[in-house]
């Protein structure tokens, strides 16, 4: 597995079937969007790219579209370790609708994710990664963890030193992004999978004002 991302969807609607119809991005709605989240930054445009390729930029560059019944941001500041203290300002752009943070990282074998119900409140969070355990587990697993809490997903070690985890995080987070926006990195993919080139995300460079 290679694949990696640190991205939050907002939606008030089935999110796959949403990303099936190709949506245009609204420009001008995802301009202000961006300023709203960075407002002490000196905010550049670059070039536009798409969820298949931009989902997890580098560091003060921010990814992000608005579409009907949809908006994605892709940022770093949303890889938390602990992905229940996502910075207020994430949360306040919810304004009503669902949001999932979704990050993973195949280097360390991270994953961790989050839902917060339409009324703002966090109803799912999860972190681990081989060389830290689980750095955090709240709330009640959804339905796509169980077979994994369950023992039925185990790392096959081939005759190395068992894996630290009882499941591999890669794995769980590939079933995270079926279950959660209906589409994978990796591994299992359907004929009417949404084409996420298709999904044009509009670019930015965001830098602190007080940076020189």
């Amino acid at each position: 597995m290679g694949a990696k991302d640190w991205m939050l969807i907002y939606s008030d609607g089935d999110i796959r079937s949403i990303l099936q119809s190709a949506p245009s991005i609204d420009r001008e709605a995802t301009r202000t969007l961006v300023r709203r989240l960075y407002p002490d930054h000196r905010i550049t445009e670059i070039q536009d790219g798409t969820l298949s390729e931009q989902a997890n930029p580098p560091d003060r560059h921010v990814y992000a579209g608005c579409f009907p019944g949809l908006t994605v941001v892709c940022t770093g500041d949303v890889a938390l370790d602990r992905p229940s203290e996502l910075g207020r300002k994430f949360l306040d752009e919810a304004a009503g609708r669902t949001v999932c943070l979704h990050a993973m990282h195949s280097a360390v074998d991270w994953f961790a994710y989050a839902v917060w119900d339409g009324d703002g409140g966090l109803r799912r969070a999860l972190s681990l990664a081989p060389d830290h355990g689980v750095m955090e587990n709240v709330g009640v697993p959804l339905v796509f963890e169980a077979p994994y809490w369950a023992g039925d997903r185990p790392v096959d070690s081939d005759g190395e030193a068992p894996y630290p985890l009882a499941f591999h995080p890669l794995e769980l987070a590939e079933d995270a992004l079926r279950a959660l926006f209906g589409f994978n990195y990796e591994g299992l993919c359907f004929d009417d999978d949404p084409d996420l080139e298709d999904i044009v995300l509009a670019g930015f460079v965001v830098h602190p004002v007080l940076d020189n």
